[in-house]
């Protein structure tokens, strides 16, 4: 009996042992959308070097459909707004070491980058275009930008897009948008490729330079991005757009940045 006794002991804590591990996982399993809760602070990655989504006003304030929409999801959520400024080249790895807890930064979602991070449904939509002077013939399709110099930022989806669509295009790249932007200005390029909320910014800025679109590429929706596995902070995202979406204010932030209406499509 002493001995069945000690070997059910034994069995007990062996049981014990073993539920405590499991559990553990469980556990220390991290939960963005608590922990952003229990902090009471949201980091959000945005850009600033890309107007209207994201840039620096004439104070030097934080301004952009991004901005604003950071700011909402921030009041929506309950907590403090922490502003992390991110590059087009270095968002999605800022996400991924966390030192943001969201990105809205103007990402389209692709395969690839679904590889890496969550996309939520689109918060916007834009049109991606090569964009020129009047003068400039208007292409219907690729093969059409033959010899045509055009400004790009490097890495991006248009020079992706450009490249294996246009090869015989004069692709200028550049490290970032403005880059781009300002060569175009210049005169250094004949064109620029970006997006139509970017090419309206450009415009206003400069009304003595034409912006007119030569060659449609697609509709691009933004997305915002979270880590792999927070599917609660995704869920909550997608609740977030969607009943903004209802009661205006998501239309309201793309005409009073992009002055322009658009049907969101669903993913």
């Amino acid at each position: 009996m002493r001995l069945f006794r000690t070997l059910a002991a034994a069995v007990a804590v062996c049981a014990t042992v073993a539920l405590s591990s499991a559990a553990l996982p469980s556990a220390a399993k991290a939960d963005a959308l608590q922990n952003v809760l229990s902090a009471g602070k949201l980091r959000v990655g945005v850009l600033m070097d890309a107007a209207p989504w994201g840039f620096k006003d004439a104070k030097g304030e934080a301004a952009g459909l991004d901005i604003d929409l950071a700011k909402l999801m921030a009041a929506d959520m309950g907590v403090k707004l922490d502003l992390v400024q991110v590059t087009g080249a270095n968002r999605i790895p800022s996400l991924l070491a966390n030192k943001v807890d969201v990105l809205i930064a103007a990402a389209g979602a692709t395969p690839e980058r679904a590889q890496q991070v969550t996309f939520s449904q689109p918060y916007a939509a834009v049109n991606l275009g090569v964009y020129g002077l009047k003068g400039m013939a208007t292409a219907t399709d690729p093969a059409e930008l033959k010899g045509r110099s055009i400004g790009v930022a490097k890495g991006s989806t248009l020079d992706i897009w450009l490249t294996d669509n246009a090869p015989g295009a004069k692709l200028v790249r550049f490290e970032d948008t403005p880059g781009a932007i300002a060569a175009y200005l210049a005169g250094q390029v004949e064109a620029f490729a970006e997006n139509s909320a970017i090419a309206l910014k450009v415009s206003e800025d400069n009304p003595g330079k034409d912006v007119e679109l030569k060659f449609l590429i697609r509709q691009s929706p933004a997305h915002v991005a979270v880590r792999h596995g927070e599917q609660d902070m995704v869920n909550w995202i997608n609740t977030f757009l969607f009943y903004n979406r209802l009661n205006g204010k998501l239309s309201a932030l793309q005409m009073k940045w992009f002055k322009e209406k658009q049907t969101l499509p669903q993913m």
